[in-house]
């Protein structure tokens, strides 16, 4: 009897590349299906920038299809501008897919480097090293595109609970 194959999208929202990652999961065996970046033009208006990141995903959900999403979420800095900038990039990550009727989770970066690496401070060269353990297929070759991937596998080891939690915290709320 054949398992159920879920594609998870997972995105690692920046507002000059957002990477991309697409896993197939079975079961517990996770498969590598495609990875990227999808680039914004810096001569461009932020609207424009925030536009061209908007077609580039549903271009990405057009090609990949995925089942889920996952986006990693914004941590703050002490440029304020910086993160105002990087939250409107990750509005656009969260929107692409909700639109296209997809579930989207979120987690802090540091689960997603605890989750794939095995510490919540790993540098990116830890996590695109693991990704190359953890999907030997894959051809990241930007480090978005590495954190994009292991945006996705958190996703798939964290989707049952998240989606128990939602539902229990939905009840609670009506």
């Amino acid at each position: 009897m054949g398992r159920e194959v879920i594609r998870i999208l997972g995105i690692d929202p920046g507002l000059r590349r957002t990477g991309w990652g697409v896993i197939a999961v079975a079961g517990s065996r996770l498969s590598f299906v495609g990875c990227g970046c999808v680039e914004s033009d810096a001569s461009l208006s932020l609207a424009g920038r925030l536009r061209q990141l908007h077609d580039g995903l549903a271009g990405v959900l057009g090609a990949w299809t995925p089942d889920e999403a996952a986006v990693e979420e914004t941590f703050v800095n002490k440029d304020a501008q910086a993160t105002l900038k990087l939250g409107h990039a990750r509005g656009i990550a969260l929107l692409v897919p909700a639109l296209a009727g997809l579930t989207v989770a979120e987690y802090a970066a540091n689960q997603v480097k605890k989750t794939v690496v095995g510490v919540g401070h790993a540098e990116k060269a830890q996590i695109a090293a693991m990704i190359r353990v953890l999907l030997p297929l894959s051809n990241a070759r930007t480090p978005d595109a590495a954190d994009a991937l292991a945006v996705a596998i958190t996703h798939a080891h964290h989707r049952k609970s998240h989606g128990l939690l939602s539902r229990t915290l939905a009840e609670a709320a009506s």
